[in-house]
């Protein structure tokens, strides 16, 4: 019974991620670029994404590479960068049953991406981690290979093109808002002050310099944690709308 349990819920997360899959790969080709450029070769710039998801933290790391700083420099960014994972991995323990085994969290954790984390947090009770591997056994496949493949081809895509590609991440985060936001008025308002308050910490940004990473970590815990107060979830189901 367990078994099928398991099965259903990878059939669901694999069908989920699909569209994931095919966003990461359009993206991670202008990633592989940007790693041909700096002397990397495919299987390490392949290698770089599997062990990294994360197109803004392998960015910058492939910056650093590229000034030839040294590795506390890469470690302080990077930490700053990607902490907003652990704010994901702290919210998705609040859905993933007690009991489960500390493996399948540290799997669950390490395929952690914004996307992921999105289609995650809105699976309705319990979560079962086998949804996360079967969104993981597509979307990483995609981001890897997309990688490899821009890294191994090099600069023959016209600039305008590979900077297209970039749009498909934007698309994928829209997918995946939209649809909460529609069904909920109280989700809708927050994506709106988020996307003002984000607009507005840009702006702020070029008079004060703040990193994207701590930004993000910044508006994060502060919207959430006011969404909260005024609207908490009831234990047991979400909070009738006002």
């Amino acid at each position: 019974m367990k078994h099928k349990e398991n099965k259903k819920w990878f059939l669901l997360g694999l069908k989920h991620g699909i569209p994931i899959g095919i966003g990461y790969f359009a993206v991670a080709f202008t990633l592989g670029i940007t790693a041909k450029n700096i002397g990397l070769t495919p299987g390490q710039a392949a290698a770089a994404s599997f062990l990294m998801h994360a197109s803004a933290g392998e960015f910058a790391a492939f910056k650093v590479i590229a000034a030839n700083a040294g590795y506390v420099e890469m470690v302080l960014q990077e930490l700053i960068i990607n902490l907003r994972y652990l704010l994901m991995s702290c919210a998705l323990t609040q859905k993933v049953p007690e009991k489960t085994n500390p493996v399948h969290r540290f799997l669950v954790s390490y395929f952690i991406t914004d996307e992921i984390f999105g289609i995650s947090s809105t699976v309705e009770g319990d979560l079962n981690p086998f949804y996360n591997y079967g969104a993981a056994c597509v979307a990483s496949p995609g981001w890897v290979l997309g990688t490899f493949l821009g890294a191994l081809t090099g600069n023959i895509l016209p600039a305008n093109v590979a900077s297209a590609l970039n749009l498909a991440l934007y698309g994928m985060f829209i997918a995946i808002i939209i649809p909460p936001a529609r069904k909920n008025r109280v989700i809708a308002a927050i994506v709106l002050v988020s996307m003002l308050a984000s607009s507005l910490f840009a702006w702020v940004a070029t008079f004060i310099p703040v990193s994207s990473g701590l930004r993000i970590i910044l508006l994060t815990v502060l919207i959430a944690g006011i969404a909260a107060w005024l609207h908490p979830i009831e234990e047991g189901g979400e909070k009738d709308e006002e």
